[in-house]
Parts: C-alpha cells; sequence; structure tokens
C-alpha cells in the first residue's frame, strides 16, 4: 500500500478543534494583584483620599509615597485612574501582577499615560513594595497599613485636612 505523507507524519484520522474565538490565546489574563505607587505623604491621607473616591484599598506607608493595594486585583486600573484624577499631574505608577509576571504603567490627570519597564521601576523601589508584588508579605501584616474601607466621608475629609498643615 502506497502512502504520500513522509515516514512519521501523523495519521488523517487524529482530528483537533480550532476554536470559533481566538481572543483568548491574545487576551492577558486578569492581574491577581494590583499596587498604586503615589507621591501621597502618608498611608492616613492616600486612605482618605480613596474613601471619597469609593475605592476600597489599604494604603501602606513607604519611603517613596504611600502605597495603595486594592482589596480586588481587577480595580487596579480603575484605583490609577480615580487616583490619579485627584493628583492632577503628579504621575502614579500601577503595577500589576498576571500569570508571574508584572506589568507597569504611568497614570497622569486620571488616563494611563505610558508603559513603564517594570524592572526599572522595581530597580530603586522600597521593600514593602517588592515584598507586596512578591507575595511574602500580606498587606495586612505591613507596619502602617490603613485601610479606606469603613472609612466615613466625613472621618476622610477630617484626614486629609490634617495632613494638608
Amino acid at each position: 500500500m502506497s502512502t504520500d505523507r513522509p515516514e512519521g507524519a501523523p495519521d488523517d484520522d487524529v482530528s483537533f478543534e480550532v476554536p470559533d474565538d481566538l481572543s483568548s490565546l491574545t487576551t492577558p489574563a486578569a492581574p491577581t494583584l494590583a499596587v498604586l505607587v503615589t507621591q501621597v505623604a502618608t498611608a492616613e491621607a492616600l486612605a482618605a483620599a480613596c474613601a471619597l473616591a469609593k475605592l476600597d484599598v489599604d494604603a501602606v506607608p513607604s519611603t517613596v509615597g504611600a502605597i495603595a493595594v486594592p482589596r480586588t486585583a481587577t480595580d487596579g486600573a480603575r484605583a490609577a485612574a480615580a487616583v490619579s484624577q485627584m493628583l492632577r499631574q503628579v504621575p502614579v505608577v500601577l503595577l500589576e501582577k498576571r500569570e508571574g509576571r508584572i506589568d507597569a504603567g504611568q497614570w497622569v490627570g486620571g488616563a494611563r499615560d505610558k508603559d513603564l519597564p517594570a524592572g526599572l521601576v522595581l530597580s530603586g523601589a522600597p521593600a514593602v513594595l517588592e515584598d507586596l508584588l512578591l507575595g511574602d508579605v500580606p498587606v495586612g501584616e505591613v507596619e502602617g497599613v490603613v485601610t479606606s474601607v469603613g472609612l466615613s466621608r466625613m472621618k476622610a475629609m477630617r484626614l486629609l485636612a490634617q495632613h494638608r498643615r
């Protein structure tokens, strides 16, 4: 019996399905962690600002400025937009962890301004940021953490007024 296929080629009987929608092959996975690096001086002020913007975050103090960790990782972009809108022309950096990879972007005035190389962003970052991104320390165990969850509008405004002095 003669055959036109090369030796070792798969049988014609082998079947596979090509999906109609290939978007799942190119759509990035949802983030498992989001972290916002800001130039806000204190975690209390950042938590208060986030409470006013109706963002559920835990704010952590650091040497470069307060860091916000949204309670829901998929809220990173919404949180970055809201915080950068409040801070006007002061940039906010959003770091998102997806499938073991970290993506970084700069947000200004409520919009994503540009992509940043995550390695460069992390090269001079404080240890607490690295600990949060790697999952070495849960945000609730970081010293000085302040949550925006349950913070009333009045208390948030008082906190902001205290930190403006």
